[in-house]
C-alpha cells in the first residue's frame, strides 16, 4: 500500500496521455469543450489543456506529499526523478509527445522533483539543530 502512495500522480496523468497518444488519431490540440461567455468571447479547451489542468492538480498533491517525512520519502523522490527522466526522453525522442502540453507536464514533473528535494532538505535542516555556541 505504501508503494502505491509513492507513485507520482503526474506519472498517472502521463500514462493516461500515453494511452491516448498511441492512437494515431489523437491530437492534443483538438477541441474538447467550447463555450460562449457572457462577454461574447468564445472560450474553448483542447485535450492538451485538460491534461495540463490535471497535471496542475497532480502537482499540488505531489507537493503536499513531499512535505511528509517517513520511510517512503526516498522512494517517492526516486520515482519522481524517474518520472521526469522518462518524460524528458520521451519528449525528445517520440514524435507524438513533442507537444506543448506534454512539455508542460514534463516541467511539472521537474518542479515535483525540485520541490520534493527542497522540502525534504528544509525539513531535515529544521529537525537537525546544531549548537553553535558550545564549540
Amino acid at each position: 500500500m505504501r508503494f502505491i502512495l509513492s507513485v507520482p500522480l503526474i506519472a498517472v496523468v502521463m500514462v493516461i496521455y500515453t494511452a491516448l497518444a498511441i492512437n494515431p488519431n489523437f491530437s492534443a490540440g483538438s477541441a474538447f469543450m467550447d463555450w460562449v461567455l457572457p462577454s461574447e468571447a468564445e472560450f474553448f479547451l483542447t485535450l492538451g489543456d485538460i491534461f495540463v489542468m490535471l497535471g496542475l492538480v497532480a502537482l499540488f498533491f505531489e507537493i503536499i506529499k513531499s512535505a511528509r517525512l517517513g520511510p517512503g520519502t526516498i522512494v517517492d523522490h526516486m520515482l519522481s526523478t524517474a518520472t521526469f527522466i522518462i518524460a524528458l526522453i520521451v519528449f525528445l525522442l517520440v514524435p507524438p509527445f513533442g507537444t506543448p502540453s506534454f512539455f508542460l507536464l514534463m516541467l511539472m514533473a521537474l518542479v515535483d522533483v525540485v520541490a520534493g528535494y527542497t522540502v525534504s532538505i528544509f525539513s531535515a535542516r529544521r529537525d537537525y539543530s546544531v549548537n553553535r555556541d558550545g564549540l
